[in-house]
């Protein structure tokens, strides 16, 4: 949950001052893009930060290290990260459960670094060379088929240099799938055409057949 507190600014109010700003607390975030901040990113903490509205011991993968170099940067006194939003530790990547994974493609869609492959009611797959150890596909998954491992490796400048991007890529992907799809609804449907469900909306319906195949084989395997 983001704090209702508000810290000091730590450059002056002027834009061009903020942006810079944020860029180079951007530049020191390690993009597994995992949310503990309470940003749906590292880009929006790092303006957050820049603009005054955030603390800088909010990230937990950067560790108490991560957490100094940021307070250097902002001007800020310097504070250990928050155990509150998650302890640092070592990288830990997904890896799926093949035998229980129904195809659902709900942690494909979780993924903010699109580290997973696959496509529905077939069997996906973590990169574990792509995956930032985010854990958003972990709460994703409606069956519990995937846990945590550890990556056995360090998260590298070069790897958050390459979530960023992909991050990136994503975000302008799923911008312009819901703008098309706003449009269409905002344009109406054209007579003779059966209208389709909208993605937010076939993705549910396929869990939810997904599920019940899932709950089907399960059953035929205890009888």
């Amino acid at each position: 949950m983001i704090a209702n507190h508000r810290v000091h600014p730590s450059a002056s109010a002027d834009t061009s001052d903020v942006t810079a700003l944020a860029e180079r607390i951007d530049a020191l975030l390690p993009q597994t893009q995992c949310g503990r901040c309470g940003y749906v990113g590292c880009a929006p903490y790092a303006l957050a930060i820049a603009e005054g509205h955030a603390d800088i011991d909010r990230c937990p993968p950067g560790g108490d290290t991560g957490a100094a170099a940021l307070a250097a940067v902002a001007g800020r006194a310097a504070k250990p990260v928050d155990r509150a939003r998650g302890v640092p530790g070592p990288l830990l990547v997904a890896r799926i459960d093949e035998a229980a994974c129904i195809g659902c493609t709900l942690c494909i869609a979780a993924c903010p670094v699109d580290a997973i492959v696959g496509a529905q009611r077939r069997m996906h797959v973590v990169l574990p060379s792509l995956c930032s150890g985010c854990e958003l596909c972990v709460a994703a998954c409606p069956v519990d088929c995937i846990a945590m491992h550890p990556a056995g490796r360090d998260w590298s400048q070069d790897d958050a240099d390459a979530a960023r991007e992909r991050h990136r890529e994503r975000n302008a992907r799923v911008t312009r799938a819901e703008r098309i799809a706003n449009r269409a609804t905002t344009l109406g449907t054209p007579a003779g055409v059966v209208p389709t469900a909208a993605p937010t909306e076939a993705r549910a319906a396929a869990a939810a057949a997904a599920l019940a195949r899932a709950r089907a084989r399960r059953h035929a395997v205890r009888s």
